[in-house]
């Protein structure tokens, strides 16, 4: 039995980062957050990745801040911005979302307070149906502050405040309809499900898999205007590059691209 939080493995271009403490429910502690952001950086130095993907041991994908050591204030650490000390959880998120590699949830449990953030960073996340999703944080004192960022941008406002202010917790299906996940299928499927979107993933060219998830962030805050100029030179410098020069011959050609994996044997 390992005594790391999170264990990391590399296969056929997949990095699996397993979050490993099921004993508290695999809650925001330094030592996971530390583990979740060194697995993040080894994926990300690692030519042979294509796609990241996250998940869990034991009931709980992630319970959320952890509250077992009496400190309701949640997990610290992060680096510091100007005058105050950045929470760690945000550092985590940002790095999630900045990843120019697609970061896949593989949600095998329940998912509650800081652990929705997790999910709603992702770029897909795939839950058993059978878990739960909630934002607990209101009915011990507190609100979902830091994860609001990656969350609020998937949800309507009408959602968000039934959500944020009951603290009630919803099924994966209902986490899915609101636009918190991208989908929940049965225990049985998960496994299928996340392989098929990994592969799926893997079949993009990994500058242009950067490219869009860059556009996905970006492009909505940003004025017509601007948004039309940058996008412009996003599209120029692409079709410019090397790599949509194999993409397009493999397509002429009837053959994958050279980033993309063989099929699997039948």
């Amino acid at each position: 039995m390992s005594d790391e939080a999170v264990r990391y493995a590399v296969t056929e271009a997949v990095a699996t980062l397993t979050m490993d403490q099921p004993h508290n429910r695999n809650a925001l502690t330094p030592a996971l957050m530390a583990g979740l952001a060194g697995g993040l950086e080894a994926a990300l130095a690692d030519e042979a990745v294509g796609v990241i993907v996250l998940t869990n041991t034991g009931p709980a994908f992630c319970a959320g801040a952890d509250l077992s050591g009496g400190s309701p204030a949640g997990p610290a650490g992060g680096k510091r911005r100007g005058g105050a000390r950045r929470d760690g959880l945000a550092d985590l998120l940002a790095a999630i979302q900045d990843s120019a590699k697609p970061v896949v949830a593989r949600i095998a449990g329940h998912c509650v307070g800081g652990g929705v953030g997790l999910a709603a960073a992702c770029d897909l996340s795939i839950a058993d149906d059978a878990a739960k999703f909630g934002f607990t944080e209101v009915r011990v004192g507190v609100a979902p502050a830091i994860i609001s960022v990656v969350c609020l941008p998937k949800l309507r406002r009408a959602d968000a405040l039934e959500l944020f202010l009951s603290g009630e917790r919803i099924s994966a299906a209902r986490a899915a309809e609101v636009g918190l996940i991208t989908r929940a299928v049965p225990a049985a499927d998960l496994d299928a499900q996340v392989v098929g979107a990994v592969g799926r993933l893997l079949a993009g060219g990994p500058s242009a898999l950067a490219a869009a998830k860059r556009l996905v962030y970006t492009i909505p805050g940003m004025d017509r205007e601007a948004a039309f100029t940058r996008t412009t030179e996003v599209s120029q410098a692409l079709f410019a590059s090397a790599e949509a020069a194999e993409g397009m011959a493999a397509f002429r050609e009837k053959r994958l691209p050279s980033w993309a994996p063989p099929p699997a044997a039948s």
